[in-house]
């Protein structure tokens, strides 16, 4: 008789959190080797990637995924080399495990120190984008930590592959099942994922924000999640035009629209309106941008579509900006805290106080001055890779990377001490 889905995930589990003991104890040059082993399978085995994703993306076409999702979907050459770059950037990292992050010495001798360790076997539930499957499992090994991936149906040929290349290349390396797939996309997958704490120790979902509060509402295991990406770009009434445009542009459309760290409202100082929005618009409008903006931004342009209030607190992920004009610094910080989701926003600004009170007073995981919320990114903060992006404040906060994968234990030396 074949395994129920309830069994198979548990055996998953147990294999990845056994595997994880072994791992955990191995040198950093064990596992750094095996990352970089596997940048170079990536690259060998390219064209059997790019045919299962040629697959999905068919089926995408025929099942009528959203534009926005298909470009998550893709995966080009381009994104080949970037997932073996991660990798090699991965491998390149400083180990995490086994720093002694503090020590000291109490009065009756015991010198008492934190020292940091996996945080066991991680859960990654994601949608649409296989690069995940290569991100989550480089940060994991490098980490010491099991992975249990179950990505989406509308990526499951791209990530089966991606997956079975990883693990039979580390299973080579002598890293054996700590990278484990579930194959399947039915949901009581996920079901039984999240009724395991004594196998699974964090679940991180990357997808939608229904996705997020299910499993937060839900899960038997801690969820490190996230709020909508509703990030905002404030063009100050002291910032430089041209600087202002590129910026806008790009947090917008520059990069990716699909992503959490994309622009989705734009606030301009009213002193600067005028100038500064309908040059902006002539470049949102020619790269299909449809624009909804408060009273004031409508008397600058009569095409802007009226905002409604659920516009300012919703995550688009699509061709669609909100924009509003304020009267002073302090209405553009209360419209973010008021309607913002915490993950990143940015000033664009010459005024150094007003720059300085921007990364003060707004309560986001990244804050940005003069530059493009884009980069909210492990890749481009320097980390490698991320499992994923926390608007949380407790363990992790933004980008998590391989110090968010750890934990902390005590260690204590003593020379025959005992409590009275």
């Amino acid at each position: 008789m074949g395994q129920t889905v309830q069994e198979m995930i548990q055996s998953k589990a147990e294999s990845a959190r056994n595997a994880m003991r072994h791992l955990s104890n191995t040198s950093v040059d064990v596992r750094n080797s095996a990352l970089l082993a596997m940048a170079d399978s990536i690259l060998t085995f390219k064209d059997k990637i790019l045919e299962a994703n040629q697959i999905d993306l068919e089926e995408g076409q025929k099942t009528g995924l959203a534009e926005p999702l298909m470009k998550r979907l893709l995966v080009d050459e381009e994104k080949i080399a970037r997932m073996a770059d991660n990798l090699r950037q991965v491998a390149g990292l400083p180990d995490p495990i086994g720093e002694m992050t503090r020590m000291w010495e109490r009065p009756n001798g015991l010198r008492i120190g934190t020292v940091r360790v996996p945080i066991g076997v991680v859960g990654v539930i994601y949608e649409s984008r296989p690069d995940v499957t290569v991100e989550v499992s480089a940060l994991c090994v490098k980490s010491g930590n099991g992975v249990i991936l179950r990505g989406g149906s509308e990526a499951i040929r791209s990530n089966t592959t991606l997956a079975n290349i990883l693990s039979e290349t580390a299973e080579r390396e002598g890293i054996k099942d700590v990278i484990q797939f579930i194959g399947i996309t039915d949901r009581q997958a996920v079901r039984e994922m999240i009724a395991l704490p004594d196998y699974i120790d964090l679940i991180v979902p990357r997808g939608s924000y229904e996705l997020v509060r299910s499993l937060m509402r839900d899960s038997e295991i801690p969820v490190l999640g996230h709020a909508d990406g509703v990030c905002h770009v404030y063009v100050d009434e002291a910032a430089d035009p041209d600087m202002a445009e590129q910026i806008c542009y790009n947090a917008k459309v520059g990069y990716k629209v699909a992503v959490c760290n994309t622009m989705e409202t734009l606030l301009v100082h009213e002193r600067i309106a005028p100038q500064f929005l309908p040059p902006m618009f002539e470049k949102f409008t020619a790269e299909g941008v449809e624009l909804r903006g408060c009273e004031k931004t409508q008397r600058v342009s009569p095409d802007v579509v009226p905002a409604t209030e659920d516009d300012w607190r919703t995550e688009y992920l699509d061709k669609i900006l909100s924009i509003r004009i304020v009267s002073d610094f302090d209405e553009a910080v209360q419209h973010i805290e008021t309607y913002g989701s915490h993950h990143s926003d940015s000033i664009v600004t010459e005024n150094y106080a007003a720059a300085q009170q921007f990364l003060k007073q707004v309560d986001s995981a990244a804050v940005y001055v003069n530059a493009s919320t884009a980069f909210t990114d492990g890749y481009e903060f320097g980390l490698g890779a991320e499992v994923g992006i926390s608007t949380q404040k407790l363990h992790c906060r933004g980008p998590m990377g391989l110090e968010g994968l750890t934990s902390y234990k005590y260690i204590i030396y003593g020379n025959g001490q005992v409590r009275t």
